[in-house]
């Protein structure tokens, strides 16, 4: 493995390749574009914990229990959000970048939250677009791998924690509080939300979008991995669509594939 210089586990490497194509024929999981010390140091983890001697013997009881199953997608996926993160960069979205989008694209947008986790990111477009009167015609795709995550999204129940940086407002205005500080999203939210399981990795993807948020997932993937999904990311753009990713992640071969920067993070597809 190329990235064992940065961890060394105590269990057999073919094993743990056999592990990954098994992972890939049973459960359409592509683990192979994540960095790969990260990756087997959560499964090790696991292992340890439930008392396995070897990736086959923990994949066998994988197939059959939904419990170890369920665990191995909550450690393996990385669900941390919530609503507005980074407000200055929603700020920059709302104030100055959908306008321009909207008003191009004959106020009727296309856009995809791409690696959705538990849905405060594609819940914060819609509550965008909803206050800015540009919800008609709109739409946007939510998707993530982990039908788990997916799920919870569908729920759209959260924890005052996610609502961190809400305004009380807009608080009012969408959500629902229900028991133990839990808020739930408004079926208003919901109506432009079309959720959908997605690979970024192995899946084609659509086209034509006017904007595609990804932000803090491809920082688990390795370079070649990287640059192959912003490649993706840029085809799947119509011309003058932007794609915004997150405040650790940069494209570095950004006028390669097409893109030029309009903003930090934020990249546009040429003309």
């Amino acid at each position: 493995m190329g990235d064992s210089i940065l961890y060394s586990s105590p269990y057999n490497d073919d094993d743990y390749e056999k592990f990954l194509k098994d992972l890939i024929k049973r459960f359409e999981m592509d683990l192979t574009g994540y960095k790969q010390h990260r990756v087997r140091r959560r499964i090790d983890m696991l292992m340890r914990k439930h008392d396995y001697k070897s990736y086959s013997e923990y994949f066998n009881d994988l197939k059959s229990s939904d419990i170890l199953w369920d665990e191995f997608l909550d450690k393996l996926t990385i669900n941390v959000t919530e609503f507005f993160r980074n407000p200055e960069k929603w700020d920059y979205l709302k104030k100055d970048l959908l306008p321009k989008l909207y008003k191009e694209a004959n106020n009727s947008l296309k856009i995809w939250s791409a690696g959705c986790s538990t849905g405060e990111e594609p819940y914060t477009l819609s509550i965008i677009l909803n206050e800015s009167n540009m919800s008609r015609n709109s739409k946007v795709i939510a998707a993530d791998l982990d039908k788990f995550v997916l799920k919870r999204a569908q729920e759209g129940i959260y924890d005052e924690r996610s609502l961190v940086n809400v305004d009380n407002s807009i608080k009012t205005k969408y959500f629902t509080k229900l028991q133990n500080n839990k808020y739930q999203v408004s079926p208003k939210l919901k109506s432009l939300i079309n959720f959908k399981r997605i690979n970024l990795l192995t899946d084609k993807f659509d086209t034509n979008h006017d904007l595609i948020i990804c932000r803090n997932v491809v920082i688990y993937f390795d370079n070649p991995a990287k640059e192959a999904l912003y490649k993706k990311f840029a085809d799947a753009l119509k011309p003058g669509g932007v794609l915004f990713v997150g405040s650790t992640e940069r494209i570095f071969n950004y006028r390669e594939i097409g893109l030029k920067t309009i903003a930090p993070f934020f990249y546009q597809k040429e003309n």
